[in-house]
């Protein structure tokens, strides 16, 4: 029978570096107190016998978990699993979120919590107890939730708020959403649009107002109107047919229209084609967040691209910073949104 192979420990590791125990563990978790040729040393040595620090080592070590925690939504993600229409907000979290966790010898947790009522304070706590993270990862609508939030805050553990300028006291991320609104108008007023619906998301989200307020602004700085061409969604297929309804039933409807999620795009070409009207013949259409719905959309939408892996990723690198101790970064982290040209947009009709 074959002899299985001993286990790589901390030990070995000291042993072939020719170094105390102490300074490894050091170098593994990540002291500041270690001169960099110490630093490569005790690495050659790590690699060399391939050893693979333990998490729950690391723990004992310190007082941290290597652990952060990424929350969202209970409610809102379980319908969008169910429905399986597309939606990849998760998937792109997951993505930026544990590659970055991995590179940098941690590991992040997904969670889901009640966020709309007061259980919130009971399901975080108790989270925070069996996992000790070392930061907290917040997305939209609940990054200023003030009970999650004011509970971080007490705890004294670093938390990122995505979609949030940091008014609850944590590390604000934005994924450029004011101006890629802007641009994305500024894109349609190129082909020649002046007449630009849209179509905004629930008013609890504050990227909601953020891409309200970019489409108003290149509209009124190119002295289009907007009065009357705006509708409210809550990022859903059915609000955003309802939304196209009322935009495509007016007797100066739009030539064009900016909704504010995938799925409220693809429900307004639905509706644009029950009225007759041809995309992007008679009606250009762009969307946000480019998830595969908007690449398998006919025709393949024109859409803002999320960034949200990116976003995620450095979400992790300044959580891990702020438990470092070091300076946090003044004002909102941005990640800027790219716009991903496809068939959906055309010039306007003469």
């Amino acid at each position: 029978m074959a002899r299985r192979r001993q286990a790589v420990t901390i030990k070995h590791v000291a042993a072939d570096a020719g170094v105390s125990l102490q300074t490894v563990s050091r170098v593994i978790n990540k002291e500041p107190n270690v001169r960099p040729s110490m630093q490569e040393k005790v690495q050659a040595s790590i690699d060399r016998l391939g050893y693979i620090p333990s998490i729950a080592a690391q723990r004992m070590s310190g007082s941290r978990s290597y652990l952060i925690l990424a929350l969202n939504d209970r409610e809102r993600t379980i319908a969008d699993w169910r429905a399986r229409q597309g939606s990849d907000w998760i998937d792109q979290m997951l993505l930026g979120g544990m590659l970055k966790c991995a590179e940098l010898g941690y590991r992040m947790i997904f969670e889901l919590v009640d966020t709309h009522n007061d259980h919130v304070e009971r399901e975080l706590g108790a989270a925070i107890a069996a996992l000790q993270p070392d930061g907290v990862i917040l997305t939209p609508p609940h990054s200023d939730n003030p009970l999650i939030t004011n509970l971080l805050t007490a705890h004294k553990i670093p938390f990122a708020q995505i979609g949030s300028e940091g008014q609850g006291g944590g590390i604000p991320l934005i994924m450029g959403d004011q101006d890629a609104a802007r641009k994305a108008t500024e894109h349609l007023l190129g082909l020649g649009h002046t007449n630009i619906g849209f179509i905004a998301g629930p008013s609890d989200y504050l990227l909601s107002g953020w891409r309200l307020a970019g489409w108003k602004g290149a509209m009124e700085s190119a002295g289009c109107a907007t009065s009357g061409k705006s509708q409210e969604g809550d990022f859903s297929f059915a609000s955003g047919a309802a939304a196209a309804k009322i935009l495509l039933c007016q007797s100066d409807r739009p030539t064009a229209i900016l909704a504010s999620n995938d799925h409220m795009a693809v429900a307004t070409m639905e509706v644009a084609s029950e009225l007759g009207l041809s995309v992007p013949t008679d009606l250009s259409v762009i969307s946000f967040d480019n998830t595969p719905m908007a690449i398998f959309a006919r025709p393949s939408l024109t859409a803002v691209d999320q960034p949200i892996a990116d976003t995620t990723a450095r979400a992790i690198e300044l959580l891990i910073s702020a438990k470092n101790g070091d300076t946090p970064v003044l004002g909102p982290t941005i990640i800027p949104a790219d716009l991903v040209l496809r068939d959906s947009t055309g010039p306007a009709p003469l």
